[in-house]
This record gives C-alpha cells, sequence and structure tokens, in this order.
C-alpha cells in the first residue's frame, strides 16, 4: 500500500502510486498516479486550491461498482469518503433521512430499516456507496432511487462552491441522470457528491409486484410480507443471481434493459415468443437484455480473463487476471451478436475509463 504524504494544505491525504484493483468491483488492474481521500465538502476545495493538483482533471471514485478500468488513469482519483447517517425530520407524511456519499449503499438500507423506517428494502444488496445510487439511479424490484429522492449536497469541481440539487435539477432517467450526462448542462466529471438525502413516505406501501417476490409470495403463502420479509427475499433472490464481487469480480447488470416501441416488441416477439418483455406505462416496453445475451448463446463464454455469469447472462464476471480491454472486447462482442439477431443496441450501464 502506498504511505500517505504529508500536504502542502493541512487535513488533506495525498497518496502517490495507489494501486487499484481492490477499489472497484470488478477486480481490474490499474494504478492512479495520484489519490486524495475526500472526507468533506472543505477536502474538495482543499484539493482545487492545491497548487498542484487544482488545475488536474478529475475522477471520482466511490465504491467503483460501476466503473471499468481500460488503463491507467491520467486523472487525479478523488475518493469519496464522507461518512454520516442521520434522521433529518420526522414528518407526517416522510421520514427524511441523510447519508455520507461514502456510506455503503446496502448498509444504508439495513440501517433504516434497524430504525423503524421502511421504504428502501427492494433496493437491499445493491453494491456501491450511497454517493453512487444517484449518479445511476440504482433501481430494483420495481423502486429506482428517484421514488425516494429528497434532495442532495455536491460540490463544483471547478469552483468549489457547496450546491444543493433537488429531483428535477438532477434529471434522472433509466439508470441515468445529469451526473451521467456531458456536454452542455450535464456535470459528468465536474461535482462530487458529498451528501444524499432520501424521503421515505408514510405510512409505507409495500411495492410487491414483481415477478420474483410474488413467487416467494405464493411460495410462502405469505401475501402481505412486512418491509424487513421483503428486504430478505431481495436480498435473498440477489444472491441467487448475482456473484459476491468479493468472490468472484463484476459490476452487477453490466448492460440496461432496451426500451423499444409496441411495434418493435411484436416483431421481436414474431419471431422469438419467448422474448421476456414488460410493459411500461407510456405503451412501450422493456425488454430482458440478459435474456437477449442468452439467446445468442453467450452465457459461459468467456474471452481472456472477463467471462458471462453462467446464472445470469446480463452480468460480466473476472474469471481471474481479467483486464479492462478484456471486458470491453467481451461486451462489444455481446452487442455486435444481440444487434445482429434482434436489431436491439444494448447500451452498458458501467463507466468505462
Amino acid at each position: 500500500m502506498p504511505s500517505p504524504l504529508p500536504s502542502p494544505l493541512s487535513a488533506l491525504t495525498i497518496e502517490r502510486g495507489c494501486k487499484l484493483r481492490e477499489l472497484n468491483s470488478f477486480g481490474l488492474p490499474a494504478l492512479a498516479h495520484t489519490l486524495v481521500r475526500i472526507r468533506s465538502d472543505a477536502d474538495v476545495r482543499r484539493v482545487l486550491d492545491h497548487p498542484e493538483l487544482g488545475r488536474s482533471p478529475k475522477l471520482v471514485l466511490g465504491g467503483g461498482s460501476n466503473l471499468v478500468l481500460t488503463r491507467d488513469p491520467q486523472a487525479v482519483v478523488l475518493r469519496v469518503e464522507v461518512m454520516g447517517r442521520r434522521l433529518v425530520e420526522a414528518r407526517d407524511d416522510a421520514w427524511i433521512v441523510e447519508f455520507g456519499a461514502g456510506e455503503p449503499w446496502h448498509d444504508a438500507v439495513a440501517w433504516t430499516l434497524d430504525q423503524g423506517w421502511p421504504g428502501l428494502e427492494n433496493l437491499g444488496l445493491i453494491p456501491g456507496t450511497v454517493g453512487g445510487a444517484p449518479v445511476q439511479n440504482i433501481g430494483a424490484y420495481g423502486i429506482e432511487l428517484a421514488d425516494r429522492f429528497e434532495s442532495l449536497d455536491a460540490v463544483d469541481l471547478v469552483t468549489g462552491r457547496s450546491v444543493t440539487l433537488s429531483a428535477k435539477a438532477c434529471a434522472f432517467g433509466y439508470r441515468d441522470s445529469v451526473f451521467k450526462q456531458g456536454g452542455f448542462g450535464g456535470l459528468a466529471g465536474k461535482s462530487l457528491i458529498t451528501r444524499l438525502r432520501l424521503r421515505l413516505p408514510r405510512p409505507w406501501q409495500p411495492v410487491r409486484g414483481y415477478l420474483d417476490l410474488e413467487r416467494r409470495m405464493a411460495e410462502t403463502g405469505n401475501p402481505e410480507p412486512d418491509a424487513r420479509t421483503l428486504f430478505d427475499w431481495v436480498c435473498a433472490i440477489r444472491r441467487t443471481k448475482l456473484p459476491d464481487p468479493a468472490l468472484l469480480g463484476n459490476v452487477g447488470s453490466f448492460f440496461k434493459n432496451p426500451i423499444v416501441s409496441a411495434e418493435q416488441c411484436r416483431d421481436i416477439t414474431g419471431r422469438d415468443p419467448h422474448l421476456v418483455h414488460y410493459p411500461l406505462p407510456d405503451g412501450r416496453y422493456k425488454l430482458a437484455a440478459g435474456w437477449l445475451i442468452d439467446a445468442c448463446g453467450w452465457k459461459g463464454k468467456s474471452i481472456g480473463g472477463a467471462g458471462v455469469y453462467e446464472r445470469q447472462a446480463l452480468v460480466l464476471v473476472n474469471r481471474g487476471g481479467a483486464t479492462g480491454a478484456e471486458v470491453v472486447m467481451l461486451a462489444r462482442a455481446i452487442q455486435q451478436s444481440v444487434y445482429g439477431r434482434f436489431g436491439i443496441r444494448l447500451e452498458p450501464e458501467p463507466v468505462i475509463v
């Protein structure tokens, strides 16, 4: 491990030659020439005021669970370690809870349930940190982060100014937000999230219309599970489908489920009637990307050390010694296969650096 170097600005920890293999859930090799641990808004401003680092490009790193490293980053890596969890307000209609961006997401979900504040149970066992949740607008089993979002605090990586953003300002979409968008109005690479506030509605209303949860209700004879039971079910289901990153490197679902028009869906199901698809309120359909990949014969296949998980074709894994280049090569080969057979372009979920 690299040893911290003294900084010319007090309270700032700078590390040189930091290996990133243990800091990304895919376990991909990369070396950061400079890494700074960010534990407060003030730390960000100290970096920006630093005579050496201030003008350098920045790469924000949380839990590394949505990142594919294909090379050594040339940017200064800002490792987000802002901690803290608290109840901001108990309203008649909601609990407002706040977390530091460096808190592990799953631990945050479990903590709210321990406190008696349900609402996040469907999002259990999602890897990564709280700060990464709004970037990706994480979602699972019928709930997206946007459904529980109140506001967040971020620091501008140019001016150092702290801002509070509403849901509208975050421009949430399917696995998308303003933090993934470049160009005018986008905040990709332009800000660092430090705190997140969530709104947990009162009274609690369960979200249990997802097929896997309906099966659990039928199997257990429990048609009205409480929040803790739903949380336990979600965690158990995820464990059967997704590998533990600590044992088999991965970033969870690698591709977004494509959304197509009703006409496109009819065309595909006319040729492949077993296509797994879900109707959306606007008349379009969401297709199961894992089914498309499996139908093209990729489940269990590998390129170098990168492979497609045997239990879920939507997940790419590091079978040992994989490089970022091999992961990208595998992903592109899958995209070409799916497009060639179905005319559907799969879009990766993780950020590729």
